[in-house]
C-alpha cells in the first residue's frame, strides 16, 4: 500500500493506530496478494497525495474505484488518459460544458482538478476486479469519514459537491458554517436527468470561492491528443 506523507498525515495518524485500521490493512494487503485489486497499490492514497489538506478548496465524493482493468487511478471519477471516458464522467463533462462553457475533452484524467484543489475522494479506496463495491464494509468508510471530519474542522471555506445518495449521506458530518454543501443526483446515466443536469455546481462553487477571497477552480480539462 502507498503512504500518506504530506500535511494529511498528522490529523490522520490517530486512525492508523486504531484496531479497525490494523484489520483493514491486513485485509487489503491479503487481497492484493491473492486477487486482482484496483487501483495499483501506490495509487490508493493518490487523492490525498495530489491534494494536500491546506490546498483543498472543493471536495467531490465518489463511491469506490472503477473495477475494470486500467481504469482506476486513485481519484474518483478519473481514469488514465488512454482509457475510454466512463459514462458518469461524460455526464459530468456535459454539465460542465452547459454550466461554464468548458469544451468536452478527449480524455478522462482529472489530475488537473486534484492539483487545482479539488479532493477527488472515493469513500472506499480499493475494489476487487470486476466486482463493484466488493471492498465495502471492510473499514475504508471509517477512514474516509475521518478525512471528511478533518475537512469539516478546517477554518476556511470549502465546497462539498455531493452527488447521489451515498455522498449526500455524508452531509450530516458537515456542520461548519464556513463551508458550502451542494447536493444533486448522481451523474450516472441512470440518474443524471433527475437533477444532476442543470445543477450548475461548478459555477456555484467558483462563485462561493470568489466571494470568500479564494482563487476559483479552473475546471477545464485539456485535450491530450493533437
Amino acid at each position: 500500500m502507498g503512504a500518506i506523507a504530506n500535511d494529511w498525515l498528522c490529523p490522520l495518524k490517530p486512525e492508523f493506530r486504531k484496531p479497525y485500521y490494523r484489520k483493514l490493512y491486513e485485509t487489503v494487503k491479503n487481497a492484493y496478494d491473492t486477487e486482482v485489486v484496483f487501483p495499483p497499490p501506490d495509487d490508493i492514497f493518490k487523492a490525498f497525495e495530489f491534494t494536500p489538506l491546506h490546498e483543498v478548496k472543493a471536495v467531490i465524493l465518489g463511491q469506490d474505484p472503477y473495477h475494470n482493468y486500467g481504469q482506476a487511478n486513485g481519484l474518483c471519477f478519473s481514469v488514465s488518459p488512454s482509457v475510454e471516458i466512463p459514462p458518469s464522467l461524460k455526464n459530468i463533462y456535459k454539465e460542465l460544458h452547459d454550466d461554464l462553457g468548458c469544451y468536452i475533452p478527449d480524455n478522462g484524467c482529472l489530475e488537473k482538478w486534484a492539483h487545482e484543489g479539488v479532493l477527488l475522494l472515493n469513500t472506499v479506496l480499493t475494489v476487487q476486479a470486476h466486482h463493484a463495491n466488493s471492498h465495502r464494509g471492510i473499514g475504508w468508510e471509517e477512514f474516509t469519514d475521518a478525512a471528511i471530519r478533518i475537512l469539516n474542522e478546517q477554518d476556511r471555506p470549502i465546497v462539498f459537491l455531493l452527488w447521489g445518495r451515498p455522498a449526500q449521506a455524508k452531509a450530516r458530518m458537515l456542520s461548519n458554517p464556513k463551508h458550502l454543501i451542494l447536493t444533486a443526483a448522481h451523474p450516472s446515466p441512470l440518474s443524471a436527468y433527475n437533477g444532476f443536469f442543470g445543477c450548475r455546481h461548478f459555477s456555484k462553487c467558483n462563485e462561493f470561492l470568489k466571494a470568500h477571497g479564494v482563487e476559483p477552480i479552473d475546471w477545464q480539462i485539456e485535450n491530450i491528443k493533437s
